[in-house]
């Protein structure tokens, strides 16, 4: 994503000021590294970590033509109301930010596909990916056992050093992230049930690992903000309530990704023209 909006950047003919998340400076350098040396002038794309108060001086600059942002809703939120409060031409701002991303599926999915579309999607990376699966909506007929097919494949998952190629899920990102999760977690233990919960293995007490976690909730609305982080929430839905699945989906605010598992193509129509949503992935 970060060199994605660099390169959009200056293939547009702009220079380009590229501001990291503060968490990740190391290989944001790098990447800029890498671009000077394949030929992009360092005074057309310069390098500029920090944290969010820098982040605020660039936004505020009357110099500046053009953000393209992807992080939290509450960032974008703050960086549209400066750029509207500026005086001059209306500054394009080109914003992806996170998502409450609902995974569907229906009785006529594939269960072995299903569950393998799941892990990758909602603890690849920890989790953190903009586009993880947040929300699992599992059809009520075949519910008990794809939930317990999920259990059995979460197990699988190894946790440890993310520099180790047989690693699965590695630490979230610092230990904000990991307080927020740890949290959120402990309330879904006292409101939800657990579905599975992985055990930490030794050699990960010092770093900021979450285990991949999943539980059924009540209901969708129970979810009311993202969670950045391996936690997948889990809720059944009635065949008849497709419907309603759909517009409890658009109620949550969000509208980054969805996937879809059935092999009706009719439903994987209904479902597609219903959920406002940037990116449908159907299997």
């Amino acid at each position: 994503i970060f060199t994605g909006q660099i390169a959009a950047g200056l293939a547009a003919g702009n220079a380009v000021i590229a501001k990291p998340a503060e968490q990740t400076p190391l290989i944001a350098a790098a990447a800029v590294r890498l671009l000077h040396q394949a030929g992009v002038p360092p005074e057309v794309l310069s390098l500029l970590p920090g944290d969010g108060n820098v982040g605020a001086q660039i936004i505020s600059d009357p110099r500046l033509s053009g953000v393209a942002f992807t992080g939290s809703s509450e960032t974008a939120d703050i960086i549209r109301r400066t750029l509207a409060h500026k005086k001059g031409p209306i500054i394009p701002f080109i914003a992806e930010t996170g998502g409450i991303n609902a995974m569907v599926v229906d009785s006529t999915a594939l269960p072995e596909q299903a569950v393998a579309d799941c892990i990758a999607s909602a603890f690849d990376s920890a989790g953190q990916r903009c586009s993880a699966a947040r929300l699992l909506l599992v059809q009520e007929d075949i519910a008990e056992k794809l939930l317990t097919m999920l259990a059995g494949a979460m197990e699988e998952l190894r946790i440890g050093d993310p520099m180790d190629l047989a690693t699965d899920v590695g630490p979230v990102i610092d230990e904000a992230a990991h307080e927020i999760l740890t949290r959120h977690i402990g309330r879904l233990k006292r409101s939800a049930r657990l579905v599975r919960e992985l055990a930490l293995p030794a050699g990960t007490e010092n770093g900021t690992f979450i285990a991949p976690t999943a539980f059924e909730i009540n209901q969708v609305a129970d979810l009311r903000e993202e969670i950045f982080g391996p936690v997948l929430h889990i809720v059944r839905y009635r065949r008849d309530d497709l419907d309603t699945v759909c517009d409890q989906i658009n109620a949550l605010g969000y509208g980054l990704t969805l996937g879809i598992l059935t092999r009706i193509d009719e439903r994987r129509h209904l479902i597609a023209s219903r959920v406002r949503v940037g990116n449908v992935y159907v299997k």
